[in-house]
């Protein structure tokens, strides 16, 4: 466990502790897990709830100042991902966050490059569950700060909106409780143990063959929080009463899994490229993660079928990038697929490019081809597009996370519109008899 250094007295404490006399839920969020009105007093730093991650933590309690690194075990990922409740403040006093990149690596590695860990803005919530950007951030040096003069006591601060294993399991249930079209279950036990989520949309009477059908999966890696909430935003499209939604609910068999990577989602570690790879460099013939296995396992009896049409995996970019799809060399691939593939992005596009607020988007792919990786073959987009049916679209979606409507509405909204850009494509396609 972390420790903590308040400058003001030099009294260490632990970052984990209980509040009012009661430990806090999984999440962080349980109301009295939070300091009563009145009761400021010592800034703290929590994080002992499902994906917080934070370390080198130090309080300058006369500033009213928290420096700090992100968490995190560098061999389960890039430590570039942080998250934790800050508890003692004075209504409308001024909190400043001081953020440095992590200096953890791997071996001989060289640390991650800092503007992975550092956004424009940061997130934060008084509640745990609406979440808000901070104003910009200013450089000094190896720090970006941040500043917020919350009106409460309690605030959760992060790299990005949250979204946990639990948030997952409880959007899935709450679906599977309100539409008679949904049905929220399990896609397999993490190495761990923890539940792996699933949601399978369909409608009507239309036996399995005559579906297409449409996988989408988010989180392989586990720091791209951005990505779960673009499948969450797909699912509540799918599950809404726009004829399209209907339309494409009885034509298909749709799958969403909105967080692979659960084991590293919960625990506060950043996924990409942990040992020995990562969730997406996994898609072999013999896969070390069970939820890669299980999901190659649905997909390929999809395959099997010959109605494999549509495969999604989600993600987010790198700190500069706008939008786009990654995809394999062209030269790879056969017709008809090259060109429903481009089709299906230009469909896309055309959604995206839509959105108001706007969510920038590059109508350009970028490839995935033998230099981007040495496991390159291993990509799951890759790894389908290459096993699956000559009529099978296999994308990779970035959505961009370093970026003012990178908010919980402006991922939705991505993912709404892929939803409907499913829709647009499977309705140019031949229907299954």
């Amino acid at each position: 466990m972390k420790l903590l250094l308040t400058l003001s007295s030099m009294v260490v404490t632990t970052a984990a502790f209980a509040v009012n006399g009661a430990a806090c839920v999984a999440d962080g969020t349980r109301p009295n897990c939070r300091n009563e009105p009145g009761s400021a007093g010592p800034l703290t730093v929590v994080s002992d709830f499902e994906g917080a991650s934070v370390t080198d933590a130090v309080i300058d309690q006369n500033l009213r100042s928290i420096s700090f690194m992100p968490g995190g075990n560098p061999e389960r990922g890039w430590p570039c991902w942080w998250y934790f409740r800050i508890d003692g403040i004075s209504p409308g006093e001024q909190i400043t966050l001081k953020l440095k990149g992590a200096t953890a690596s791997v071996g001989n590695q060289k640390p991650l490059a800092a503007s992975w860990a550092t956004p424009k803005q940061a997130t934060w919530s008084a509640n745990g569950h609406t979440w808000l950007h901070t104003d910009d951030g200013n450089r000094h040096d190896e720090w970006m700060v941040y500043v917020l003069r919350p009106d409460t006591t309690s605030i959760f601060v992060a790299w990005g909106p949250p979204y946990t294993p639990r948030t997952a399991t409880m959007f899935m249930k709450a679906i599977g409780a309100t539409s008679p079209h949904a049905e929220a279950g399990e896609l397999c036990r993490s190495r761990e143990g923890r539940s792996v989520p699933l949601l399978h949309v369909r409608e009507g009477q239309r036996s399995a063959k005559q579906r297409f059908g449409v996988w989408v999966q988010a989180r392989q890696h586990a720091w791209e929080c951005g990505s779960s909430w673009v499948a969450q935003g797909f699912a509540e499209w799918l599950v809404s009463e726009d004829p399209d939604a209907a339309w494409l609910r009885q034509h298909a068999d749709i799958f969403v899994v909105p967080v692979m990577d659960v084991d590293n989602a919960a625990t506060g570690n950043g996924g990409k490229n942990a040992l020995p790879h990562d969730h997406n460099r996994d898609w072999s013939a013999n896969p070390h993660w069970n939820e890669v296995q299980a999901a190659q396992r649905v997909v390929s009896e999809l395959i099997e079928a010959g109605r494999m049409d549509v495969f999604l995996d989600l993600h987010n970019p790198a700190p500069g990038d706008s939008s786009f799809f990654y995809v394999l060399p062209q030269e790879l691939l056969q017709e008809p697929m090259v060109r429903l593939r481009n089709r299906f992005i230009d469909l896309t596009y055309n959604r995206i490019s839509r959105i108001k607020p706007l969510i920038p988007m590059s109508n350009k792919p970028k490839i995935t081809g033998a230099g981007y990786h040495p496991l390159w073959r291993q990509i799951s987009s890759n790894w389908v597009a290459m096993n699956g049916n000559p009529h099978t679209v296999s994308l990779c979606l970035e959505t961009i996370w370093n970026y003012t409507n990178s908010t919980t509405d402006g991922y939705r909204a991505v993912g709404a519109s892929l939803a409907a850009a499913v829709r647009d494509h499977l309705g140019e396609q031949t229907a299954r008899e």
